[in-house]
Parts: structure tokens; sequence; C-alpha cells
């Protein structure tokens, strides 16, 4: 099973992204990201000032290593 990372190309996210990028690639809520990052649960948190931006390559890498691996009867 491909990862995340091998199926999204380096191009196709820009480097930094937004609460609401990181809301929809995680297919969650802006409000959800927010409490994550006041848990610290989720990686490649930038501040600046008063902004929150979030690095795409570790977010695509933290969502690769919390991936599971099908069972073998849901696998073709």
């Amino acid at each position: 099973m491909p990862t995340l990372a091998e199926t999204t190309k380096p191009s196709s996210l820009p480097s930094l992204l937004t609460v609401d990028e990181t809301a929809a690639l995680l297919r969650t809520s802006r409000r959800a990201i927010y409490a994550m990052v006041e848990r610290g649960q989720i990686p490649g948190v930038t501040r600046l000032q008063r902004r929150l931006l979030f690095r795409s390559d570790q977010l695509v890498h933290w969502l690769d290593q919390k991936c599971a691996s099908l069972p073998k009867e849901l696998r073709q």
C-alpha cells in the first residue's frame, strides 16, 4: 500500500499550510486543529506573530507514521 508521501506530489502542497488547509488535509475542523496544537499533538507548527502555519512535509510524514496496515481479509 503506497504511503501518503508517495501519493502526494511534493509540488501539490505548499511548504507551509494554513490552519484551514491543515484542517482540510486532516479532514477535521479548525477548532480541532487549534486543540491539537494546544496539546502538542501535531508536528510542524510554526508561529508567525499570531498566525499558525504548518510544515506540509512534517504533516505528511506524521500521517504516514500514524497509518495502520489493512487487515489481510481487506487486502486484494
